[in-house]
């Protein structure tokens, strides 16, 4: 995977007509089909990219694995990869700084979003977690250009790689584990909109926590009153932000390690919250039937449609659960629903949910229609990178 010297020495890659038309649109990704020609060209390398008669259209990163064979970098000859990785992560850390407010846990890179595809990097107070999700990112002159530049530039007590197996399985690349690459800390306390949480950088999902959910969390505490009741819970997120504004909270979760996290979150900020180990389909449907009733609802699931063969499936489930958390909901009640797929768009969840109410026989006021946090940006011409929706309605 090494890379080349200079940009007039990039090995070529030759694209479809097809190809050609998605890159002028503006999108940043040629999948495999739209390959004509990469004879000899390595897994992870720095490439130009080509239209059939071999006119320039610029710099990418190409996988020899992935559906997604060519990740866009640059317009422009790019003769320096590792330079180029550390400007892109300098502006990445100068955008956050405009934007990031109230908290020192949040998103530094978004991959393509921050025209560093195959990278992820979240801060959680002084521990920085990194994710790497391609060939070329993998490479070890990509990896020291990342790792020195973070360190260099927020000075971290340690940086953590978190390893997702299916992915290095699907870029073909050797196993790796989870790991300190840097410093010796692995665990700190983090704020969100004056919420702490413990954090393990070894444990959890994704790189540790939801911190596209930050702005969202704080969004519901604004209207959130009563008995509330948070769905799919996790550590806690919205149910700690509910708390102060509430009576009673209780949290759901089917795992348990997340829950027993989440009561060391209660208790460090001194909250009293009911936590329940169960499956949400099932104690949503048996507490419907059984005439319990809130005043705000949190819908935070899982992503239901990872692919595109899920939708309808997805759909049915988001369904059933909105359904079931509008029949509970006192009159004046707030409903806080959320989908992370990407397969499901912002009208097709809003279709979803208008027939959930109709079937539920009660009218919905939209409040706000949110997306995910400012520090996981959205590039229009990339829809891929828009996925959070969170819709906050008022029962009546």
């Amino acid at each position: 995977m090494a890379h080349a010297p200079s940009a007039s020495a990039l090995p070529r890659v030759k694209i479809s007509p097809r190809g050609v038309a998605r890159l002028k649109s503006g999108h940043v990704w040629v999948y495999r089909s739209d390959i004509v020609s990469a004879e000899g060209v390595a897994p992870g390398s720095v490439v130009t990219v080509a239209d059939q008669r071999g006119k320039p259209l610029g710099t990418a990163l190409y996988s020899s694995s992935s559906q997604i064979a060519i990740r866009m970098i640059a317009h422009e000859p790019v003769a320096d990869f590792p330079a180029l990785l550390r400007q892109r992560i300098a502006a990445a850390i100068a955008y956050r700084a405009t934007l990031v407010r109230d908290t020192d846990a949040y998103r530094i890179v978004f991959s393509e979003a921050d025209f560093l595809p195959g990278l992820i990097v979240d801060r959680y107070n002084d521990i920085l977690s990194l994710q790497i999700l391609t060939q070329a990112m993998d490479d070890k002159l990509a990896r020291e250009a990342v790792i020195s530049e973070l360190t260099h530039r927020m000075n971290p007590a340690s940086v953590v790689e978190r390893v997702d197996p299916r992915v290095r399985e699907l870029e073909k690349l050797p196993p790796r584990p989870s790991d300190l690459l840097h410093g010796d800390e692995t665990s700190t306390i983090f704020t969100m909109n004056g919420v702490r949480f413990h954090y393990d950088a070894l444990e959890g999902q994704k790189t540790g926590a939801f911190l596209d959910q930050r702005e969202n969390y704080a969004a519901a505490a604004q209207y959130a009153r009563g008995e509330a009741l948070d769905v799919f819970c996790y550590q806690g997120g919205f149910a700690l932000h509910l708390a102060p504004r509430c009576s009673h909270v209780t949290g759901i979760d089917s795992s348990r390690p997340a829950l027993e996290v989440a009561d060391e979150n209660a208790a460090l900020n001194h909250r009293d919250i009911e936590w329940i180990e169960a499956n949400a389909f099932d104690l949503l449907k048996d507490y419907a039937a059984a005439g319990h009733h809130y005043d705000a609802v949190v819908l935070d699931p899982p992503a239901f449609a990872k692919t595109k063969r899920d939708l309808d499936s997805a759909m049915r489930g988001y369904k059933e659960l909105n359904l079931r958390a509008l029949k509970m909901l006192r009159p004046g009640g707030i409903l806080v629903t959320c989908s992370c797929s990407y397969h499901v768009n912002q009208s097709s969840f809003l279709e979803m949910l208008s027939d959930a109410a109709l079937d539920a026989h009660r009218t919905l006021r939209l409040i706000e229609v949110r997306v995910q946090a400012k520090d996981h940006p959205v590039l229009l011409n990339v829809p891929e990178t828009a996925y959070l929706k969170c819709i906050i309605s008022c029962v009546t």
